[in-house]
């Protein structure tokens, strides 16, 4: 069975943009968490691409290179409504919504009805 895709790229190091090697998944989620800010900024669209390449190297290794960017989209994809925290995170419930206490209501016991006849 296959690892997810997180587990996969755990060892793939990408150039930043000073240099430094670091993992892609920590580049993707620094960049993710930029494009929420600047959606939720500017009430404009975005994207974030993931790019691995991988080709076959010496000695039977594989050479994977991973790129990440973030781009304006010229079309609305299919969307989630999901709303932003201050740490540039997502959230599926929207913080400032109070939530109820709902509970579960027991059923009443099932009667027979009675039959009235007309004189």
């Amino acid at each position: 069975m296959s690892k997810p895709l997180n587990e996969n790229l755990q060892s793939v190091r990408v150039e930043t943009e000073d240099g430094d090697p670091m993992p892609i998944m920590d580049v993707a989620g620094d960049k993710f968490s930029e494009l929420i800010n600047a959606v939720t900024a500017h009430n404009k669209a975005g994207t974030l691409t993931l790019k691995v390449a991988i080709k076959p190297s010496t000695a039977g290794a594989l050479a994977v290179k991973a790129e990440v960017s973030i781009t304006k989209p010229k079309g609305l994809p299919a969307e989630s409504l999901l709303w932003a925290t201050p740490e540039g995170n997502l959230m599926a419930e929207d913080p400032r919504q109070t939530k109820l206490d709902l509970k579960s209501v027991a059923p009443e016991p099932v009667r027979e009805l009675k039959s009235v006849t007309a004189a």
